[in-house]
C-alpha cells in the first residue's frame, strides 16, 4: 500500500497494490498545470485508489473535453487527473506519494511539446505524441 497527500496535508489518499510505471508527460497542458517542464503520472485503477481525507478540498478543472485535472483548492497541489479516454483510471501525480517508490519512469510522451530549456538525459523511450503501449 502507498499513501500520499497534497502540500497542505488536507487531502490524503492511499493506493492498494503495486504501482504501474511512471509516465512522464511533456504536453503543453501538463506543463501549464504543473508549472514545470513535466508531469509525472502513475495510472491507477479507481478501485485501488481510496481518498482518506479532504474530499471537500478537491476541485477540478476540465482542461480539454473529457479531461479533468483534480487539485487541492487550499494549497493548489495537483493530485490526479481523469480522462474519458481511460474510464476507471486516475492518473496520480507521482510527487504526491509519500516515501520510497518501487516503480520507476517508463517513458516520455508528447515530446513534440517539450520545453526547449529542459534536457532529457536518460535512455527512456520517447514518443512525440501519446504513449503507445507495445
Amino acid at each position: 500500500m502507498y499513501t500520499g497527500s497534497c502540500l497542505c496535508g488536507g487531502v490524503s489518499f492511499e493506493i492498494v497494490g503495486e504501482l504501474e510505471p511512471i509516465q512522464i508527460c511533456h504536453c503543453t497542458q501538463c506543463r501549464k498545470a504543473q508549472g514545470t517542464a513535466i508531469a509525472t503520472n502513475i495510472p491507477v485503477q479507481e478501485d485501488r485508489f481510496k481518498l482518506l481525507s479532504g474530499s471537500v478540498l478537491l476541485t477540478s478543472y476540465e482542461s480539454s473535453p473529457g479531461k479533468q485535472r483534480v487539485f487541492c483548492r487550499v494549497c493548489g497541489s495537483p493530485v490526479m487527473s481523469k480522462t474519458a479516454k481511460l474510464p476507471g483510471v486516475v492518473r496520480v501525480r507521482a510527487g504526491t506519494l509519500n516515501g520510497e517508490l518501487k516503480t520507476r519512469a517508463q517513458c516520455h510522451f508528447y515530446t513534440r511539446d517539450k520545453a526547449n530549456w529542459f534536457e532529457m538525459k536518460d535512455d527512456l523511450p520517447s514518443f512525440e505524441q501519446g504513449y503507445i503501449k507495445s
